[in-house]
């Protein structure tokens, strides 16, 4: 079993930061591949974005390319996402999730956090 931890987030205005972590706990953390997805009020569940085992490679949804950057470390058990020029469609409750295979589908992760809000004022 993983469990997962999520944290940091919070209220900020359009064009600020905000930083998400996620602990992970249970197996080897570096075996999994972890992902970040939202979902806003009334709307499913999207992936935003994901980074491989060893962090070399990340994949963004275009909606946050240039902005969000996602980010792992081995040591800490933990996984990141910094979130820059934030903006009001952003707001939503960010969930971290872990995964054995590459996917944007939210069937293929079996590992889930609780979600952390994140709003975004305009």
């Amino acid at each position: 079993q993983v469990q997962l931890v999520e944290s940091g987030g919070g209220l900020v205005q359009a064009g600020g930061s905000l930083r998400l972590s996620c602990a992970a706990s249970g197996r080897t953390f570096s075996s999994l591949r972890m992902a970040w997805f939202r979902q806003a009020p009334g709307k499913e569940r999207e992936f935003v974005t994901a980074i491989d085992r060893s962090g070399g490679s990340t994949e963004y949804v275009d909606s946050v390319k240039g902005r969000f950057t996602i980010s792992r470390d081995n040591a800490e058990n933990t996984v990141y996402l910094q979130m820059n020029s934030l903006k009001p469609e952003d707001t939503a409750v960010y969930y971290c999730a872990a995964s054995y295979v590459r996917s944007s589908a939210t069937y293929l992760y079996p590992y889930w956090g609780q979600g952390t809000q994140v709003t975004v004022s305009s």
